[in-house]
């Protein structure tokens, strides 16, 4: 499928952080064993213009070092990022102002000693999108956009609620006039229902301004309320992709299952009103992952195959595909169900 935001097998390495007697034995001519961490591991993606694709998966698979890739805030290990054609990235510097993000926390992302409106013009005025002169109005256009009140630009943000500062966070992203948000856990600090507003005015945002999404969460009903796709995430590497309603109602690899599965349901019994069903095992370590297929040792189905080789991704359907040696047999097993 071609996209306009393509993300070509992609992988993200962090060399190994020495402890300070592992440095002196170093220095002393002593064996030691470094290891990288493979953070992202060969992603492919293919995005469209105006979608939103969902990222999920557990704390530590990636996800977020990801997206900070893809918006040019670091730079691949190997693989390439580009819109529309154009590269993020050239020799590891960013080269367009296409691409923005706003991130969990809107007060640790803003300048305590910078008033708001001064936080929101930098960029703009510094890449030639707007004049000095003309920034106060610029940046009040871009606060009514998100719902807040011009009068504020003059403000510092300890003056504004968790919500508040979030939408002036997202006013900063927007004023760049990007075509991609990479939206990185954006309501995972707001209450519930400060959520909600943040939410609904992201769907506004991207479908008044044909914002292409890449929206990363752990919150799982919040990706299938806002997702036209999702990509599920396993210690770096992309193993289901496709159509937020058919991955939802039926997935297609054991991990996206049990993954959904672990989400606290309600259950109309009086001994029994909340029911949680864990994955079983630990995620392993990213320094010395499993050989094979990475989720094999946690997996119900998993079979010799699954520990010595990689399982490629092959298509489900026309828009799906799944990273599994076994999706069938859990494709079959959810039509039973």
């Amino acid at each position: 499928m071609s996209g306009f935001l393509t993300i070509d097998n992609v992988s993200r390495l962090f060399g190994p952080n020495l402890t300070t007697g592992e440095k002196i034995a170093a220095r002393l001519g002593g064996k030691v064993e470094t290891r990288s961490v493979r953070a992202v591991s060969d992603v492919t993606l293919r995005v469209r213009k105006g979608e939103t694709l969902g990222l999920v998966g557990e704390s530590g698979c990636g996800k977020s070092t990801l997206g900070r890739v893809i918006a040019g805030i670091l730079p691949p290990t190997s693989g390439t990022v580009s819109i529309d054609g154009a590269p993020v990235m050239k020799n590891g510097t960013k080269v367009t102002t296409r691409v923005q993000t706003v991130f969990q926390d809107p007060f640790a992302s803003l300048d305590p000693r910078m008033k708001v409106g001064d936080a929101v013009a930098e960029g703009p005025i510094a890449h030639g999108l707007t004049a000095k002169a003309q920034a106060r109005s610029y940046v009040a256009g871009w606060f009514e956009q998100v719902g807040l009140d011009p009068d504020w630009v003059e403000r510092y943000p300890h003056q504004f609620s968790g919500g508040q500062r979030q939408r002036i966070a997202i006013a900063r992203a927007l004023a760049m006039q990007p075509d991609v948000l990479i939206c990185d856990e954006p309501v995972a600090s707001l209450d519930v229902s400060i959520q909600a507003q943040i939410i609904n005015l992201f769907l506004q945002l991207t479908r008044d301004l044909a914002l292409t999404t890449v929206f990363i969460s752990h919150d799982l009903s919040v990706v299938q309320h806002v997702s036209d796709r999702v990509a599920i995430m396993y210690l770096g590497r992309i193993v289901e992709l496709g159509p937020t309603a058919e991955v939802f109602g039926r997935p297609a690899h054991p991990y996206t299952a049990a993954l959904f599965g672990s989400v606290p349901k309600l259950v109309l019994d009086a001994e029994e009103l909340v029911r949680f069903e864990t994955i079983e095992g630990e995620v392993p370590s990213p320094l010395s992952p499993p050989s094979g297929c990475y989720y094999h040792p946690r997996c119900p189905l998993a079979s010799e195959i699954c520990g010595a080789t990689q399982p490629a991704t092959q298509p489900v359907s026309e828009l799906r595909s799944v990273a599994c040696h076994h999706f069938q047999t859990q494709l079959g097993m959810d039509a039973r169900d």
